[in-house]
């Protein structure tokens, strides 16, 4: 039986957008979780010259496996089609894999602070 579905999509009342420079998270056997966030640069300290970076985390979605699966082939292919049109997308990681293939990247960079 094949059917016609119209989806009709609104936003809610409380509805918010939030710009985010990076995400973590992790998964159980139940779901995966996603906390987006940006990372505030706070000025250096006396302490040894350490600069303190206050990461706040904007908002968190939670996905079912499947879910999860289904939004990892939709942004895959969305980023495909970007770099089609605007080139390759450069991390941190891939620059640092580029300037020394035989060193680790540092997962604990912060692009744009480091």
């Amino acid at each position: 039986m094949n059917q016609n579905i119209k989806m009709k999509v609104s936003k809610t009342d409380d509805f918010k957008r939030v710009y985010a420079i990076g995400a973590m998270g992790g998964h159980s056997p139940y779901d995966f979780r996603i906390s987006f966030y940006n990372d505030m640069p706070q000025t250096f300290s006396n302490e040894g010259g350490m600069q303190t970076v206050d990461r706040k985390v904007e908002t968190e979605v939670i996905l079912s496996p499947v879910a999860a699966k289904e939004l990892l082939n939709w942004l895959g292919s969305h980023v495909r089609d970007y770099e089609k049109m605007f080139g390759a997308i450069n991390t941190t990681n891939n620059a640092a894999m580029k300037s020394d293939k035989n060193e680790k990247p540092d997962s604990g960079q912060i692009q744009g602070y480091m």
